[in-house]
């Protein structure tokens, strides 16, 4: 038995995540980790969906800062001259090579209803770049036909306009403190047309034609034309008919098929393509067929002495709903620290990043993430092991010079060694981790941090 998904079901389950985000119930954070190498060659692994390697991230989670924008991103297209563009199709899933959508250079969004051909039916690249803003398809010079769709403004291009990928978002309601982009697209919203026709594809051209045969557009819908072209005999092209340099797309179609007669010959087959029910443009996430969400932090140097600068990462997790680390309750500042701290009475030699902490007494081991005047953050993993330190012992480096004592007994009000971090690294729920190079954190770097998840 076979089966498939729709893209429906994917548009679903990516709008329930959207929606919980946007609960202010929730609380979603970025948090990096593992200043570990990851081998010899520090290469980064493709990461394993299992229990094990998100409670490994836990394991060696720094940081985490919480995600304030999202969006819904497509792949990005650039539009180039030269480059031959597919029509949009109601056949095709996902996002081809060549795609049916570009952004301009003034970042403005098109969507492609038909490539332009040759008399003989052969495609012919784009040349032409589309631009303007009008609510109904259009033709360019080279025989294209675009619909503009929206433009990305300057604030959502900062957030999320990256090298591969590019917002697409419905717009709500404007009102006068809107600015001019989405006002436009609120317009372009407003002015779709359900039921559209946007494409007939010829199958086969058939033969014995002697003159273009008329074209009849038969289905649930009105006022769709189209003409045919013949060369050779056969038809070679089906194309819907234009008035005053717009295509007429008619509406109301939720099927359709075009039949020819007269012309002399026989044998044509062909296939009608539709637009999205809710008409083009209605929702440009459905046009652009959006299953990813991208979620953006930019954590700026130490993030008010909650993160580590000065040593790297090498892993992200995208975590909701995490919690203090001394209860239940939800962790909501802006930013937060997820690593222990040990907190030394003498320090005799400095501790270093990334080297190996021995509890004399103990025989606990830890990994030094950070040291910072009498303190040092550090982590442990499965190779450390995870014995406590114990409050008055002398703690040194495996492979350093750093050596210590730590606070005694009755230094402070409990019995632990070590001072919690703000964030309880096993609380709240891990939903994505991505394994990078290491990227080295200094005082002064803000890192622009984008995370895509995609069905």
């Amino acid at each position: 038995m076979s089966a498939i998904i729709t893209e429906r079901i994917k548009k679903l389950m990516i709008q329930n995540l959207y929606d919980d985000i946007t609960d202010s119930a929730n609380n979603y954070y970025i948090a990096i980790g593992r200043s570990q190498d990851w081998d010899s060659a520090d290469d980064a692994p493709t990461p394993i969906p299992t229990d094990r390697e998100i409670r490994n991230f836990r394991l060696s989670a720094q940081s985490a800062k919480q995600v304030t924008d999202y969006s819904f991103v497509i792949p990005r297209f650039n539009w180039s001259t030269g480059t031959t563009y597919y029509g949009y199709d109601d056949n095709t899933t996902g996002h081809p090579l060549n795609t049916y959508y570009v952004i301009t250079d003034d970042q403005s969004v098109y969507i492609c209803l038909r490539q332009a051909k040759n008399t003989a039916g052969a495609s012919v690249p784009s040349t032409v770049k589309p631009t303007g803003i009008l609510t109904t398809p259009f033709i360019t010079a080279d025989g294209y036909v675009w619909k503009f769709l929206y433009t990305v403004g300057t604030t959502y291009a900062n957030k999320f306009l990256a090298a591969n990928y590019m917002p697409v978002r419905l717009q709500t309601l404007t009102d006068s403190n809107s600015l001019a982009v989405e006002i436009e697209q609120q317009t372009i919203q407003n002015a779709a047309v359900a039921g559209q026709i946007v494409d007939i594809q010829l199958i086969t051209g058939g033969s014995g034609f002697t003159s273009a045969p008329t074209v009849t557009i038969v289905g649930d819908g009105t006022l769709a034309r189209a003409n045919a072209t013949v060369s050779g005999g056969s038809v070679t092209k089906i194309t819907l008919a234009e008035s005053n340099g717009t295509i007429v797309t008619g509406s109301g179609y939720s099927f359709a098929q075009a039949t020819l007669t007269g012309g002399g010959g026989t044998g044509v087959t062909s296939r009608v393509v539709l637009g999205p029910k809710n008409g083009l443009g209605a929702d440009p996430r459905d046009d652009l067929r959006a299953t990813a969400i991208m979620f953006n932090t930019k954590p700026d140097g130490t993030e008010g002495g909650t993160f580590v600068v000065n040593n790297d990462f090498r892993q992200l997790a995208l975590v909701k709903n995490p919690e203090l680390s001394d209860s239940a309750a939800l962790f909501t500042a802006a930013a937060g620290n997820m690593l222990r701290r040990l907190k030394f009475a003498t320090i005799s030699t400095v501790f270093s990043a990334d080297h190996t902490l021995l509890g004399v007494t103990s025989g606990a081991k830890g990994y030094v993430n950070k040291f910072d005047s009498d303190e040092v953050w550090y982590h442990q993993t499965e190779d450390t092991g995870f014995i406590q330190f114990s409050e008055g012992e002398v703690v040194n480096e495996t492979d350093g010079a750093g050596t210590g004592t730590l606070l005694s007994v009755g230094a402070d009000s409990d019995t632990r060694a070590f001072i919690a971090p703000d964030i309880d690294p096993l609380s709240g729920e891990i939903l994505y981790i991505e394994n990078r190079s290491a990227v080295q954190r200094t005082v002064g770097q803000v890192e622009d941090i984008k995370i895509i998840v995609q069905l």
